[in-house]
């Protein structure tokens, strides 16, 4: 469909296997960059969470140590643009989407971002604030739609702050199984 619309046009394409720079994101990316700024009416982290996802190397862990930049591709510039940005870090961990530990940089020198389906499943369990139904049955959906198998597992809320994240385990349900190819235990993609 693509060349019967628009023929000819492969070399004006970015194409992530001929050039370095790519991220990997979840299809569902533009709707969990809406939930977030849902619940943070007036201090949106939408920006500030998309730059860190394209500062990992599909590890999800983020080494934060240039700082200025973080806040320029956040959006945050001039005298201020710091602090805002390390504000809607500080927001972005307070609602579970990502823990900052420090480093050489200091007390915000690393992050790792967890995987926002189950923190976004983790909100909607607690109710909180901001979080809609509507945009959050239209993740799921969405997210079913596509067969995001994290969305079909079974999983535990996360326990009191400080506790590790529990591990959600796939669903042994042969109709969810035939539906969606769910990872293994193993971590096999």
């Amino acid at each position: 469909m693509r060349e019967l619309h628009w023929p000819g046009m492969e070399t004006w394409l970015w194409n992530r296997k001929a050039n370095k720079g790519f991220a990997t994101i979840p299809k569902t990316m533009p709707l969990i960059l809406k939930i977030m700024d849902e619940m943070t009416k007036g201090a949106p982290v939408s920006s500030t969470y998309l730059t860190l996802w394209c500062h990992t190397w599909d590890n999800s862990f983020v080494i934060l140590n240039k700082h200025g930049d973080m806040a320029n591709a956040s959006g945050f510039g001039g005298q201020r643009g710091e602090h805002t940005w390390a504000t809607r870090m500080k927001k972005l961990q307070e609602l579970k989407f990502i823990d900052i530990k420090p480093g050489k940089s200091g007390p915000m020198g690393n992050a790792i971002i967890f995987n926002p389906h189950f923190i976004l499943r983790w909100h909607n369990s607690v109710k909180t604030p901001g979080l809609t139904a509507t945009s959050y049955a239209a993740l799921v959906e969405t997210a079913l739609e596509i067969g995001a198998g994290d969305m079909l597992v079974e999983w535990t809320p996360f326990p009191p702050d400080g506790a590790p994240p529990v591990i959600p385990q796939p669903v042994i349900d042969a109709a969810a199984k035939a539906k969606v190819d769910l990872p293994t235990k193993g971590g096999a993609e």
